[in-house]
């Protein structure tokens, strides 16, 4: 299996090749290209990455691609709502091991969010200062999906673990996103926790 390619963006080129060294020792994942930001879109033309490793110190919240998994590395918990609103999908305080962000950005690239808990929890707060609507009660098979969806595990495990199959899982986690109001699965989570449905 080919290594993933990671896109590695900064605007600092220090921070670049800090990032460069930490994925260096890493199996399964290769460095594509670095850039600025400056010229994100030639850059990932350039370097056609699978993910991309954005260190998130930034004067401006800049504009994400929307069609690439992207995890934001945050030097604080109070920017997790900023760079989920901008569209990162995956959400890392700093400080981390090559083999914590190595599995990360492998996540991500197979389309599963990452977030560390305590942003979780960041974003539940942020969710909470939102106006509240009522939510319609999710049924006991429901619960147990949005649970094993809480844990990150994919359609066909889920169907596994609940002897159901892959289009029921599919029918229950739209129902869930449905009556938490809700548009993705990571978001269905965050709203599930904040609303104490669920602890992560």
């Amino acid at each position: 299996m080919p290594d993933i390619k990671v896109l590695l963006v900064a605007e600092n080129p220090l921070a670049r090749m800090g990032l460069a060294a930490l994925l260096a020792g890493v199996s399964g994942l290769s460095v594509a290209g670095q850039s600025s930001g400056n010229q994100l879109a030639a850059d990932l033309e350039f370097a056609k990455p699978d993910v991309i490793a954005w260190d998130w110190s930034w004067n401006a919240v800049p504009e994400l691609p929307r069609d690439m998994p992207i995890v934001a590395l945050l030097k604080e918990t109070s920017q997790a709502a900023e760079a989920w609103r901008a569209g990162a999908r995956g959400l890392l305080l700093g400080n981390l091991d090559p083999d914590s962000l190595g599995a990360a950005l492998t996540a991500a690239s197979h389309g599963f969010a990452v977030i560390e808990p305590t942003l979780v929890s960041a974003l539940a707060q942020v969710e909470a200062a939102q106006p509240e609507g009522q939510v319609e009660a999710l049924t006991p098979r429901e619960m147990e999906v949005l649970q094993l969806l809480a844990s990150g595990l994919p359609n066909k495990t889920i169907a596994s673990r609940l002897s159901i199959t892959d289009h029921t899982v599919k029918f229950h986690v739209n129902a869930i996103m449905t009556k938490l109001g809700v548009q993705s699965r990571t978001e269905a989570v965050v709203r599930a926790t904040k609303l104490g449905l669920i602890i992560l």
